[in-house]
């Protein structure tokens, strides 16, 4: 299992480093009226039916960046769903230690679903099933090392 971890992480941060997100500095109206923070940046592939094969935004969560990584999980990758969430969080450029993260979907229909996220290198990850057109509220809550706790989120879908 931990070797598969490995390569899991070694994969994911290839296909970063490779240049496989294509920056577009726009906002795309992501951004959840609810939600406590302002989105800094969005990135995104759309498929041809205009649902996000891949999508990472950072969002300002109480002085931390923390980044929302969606891409569809291909065949022996899906942990738990169509589609890997992957969350990091840094703070002045480096990834943030120590913290402990849970994640949260509210579909379209209203349904919710709250999953713990797995460590994989700085990122965490759980898996859920995006694959139904329209907007999904993807948050996060999670606790530094000082114990204190910090929410936020955003949408991702048409």
């Amino acid at each position: 299992m931990k070797v598969n971890k490995i390569l899991i992480a070694g994969a994911l941060s290839a296909f970063v480093i490779s240049g496989g997100v294509l920056a577009d500095e726009s906002s795309h109206g992501h951004d959840a009226e609810s939600m406590p923070a302002k989105s800094m940046s969005h990135d995104s592939m759309e498929s041809n039916t205009g649902q996000s094969q891949m999508f990472l935004e950072k969002k300002d969560i109480d002085g931390y960046t923390v980044s929302f990584h969606v891409m569809a999980a291909e065949e022996g990758m899906n942990h738990g769903g169509s589609h890997n969430l992957m969350i990091k969080v840094d703070q002045q450029g480096a990834a943030v230690k120590g913290v402990q993260m849970n994640s949260k979907v509210i579909y379209p229909d209203g349904t919710e679903e709250s999953k713990p996220l797995m460590m994989m290198g700085d990122w965490q990850m759980a898996g859920y099933d995006l694959k139904d057109s329209g907007k999904h509220q993807l948050m996060v809550l999670f606790k530094t090392a000082d114990g204190k706790k910090h929410f936020g989120g955003l949408y991702y879908g048409e």
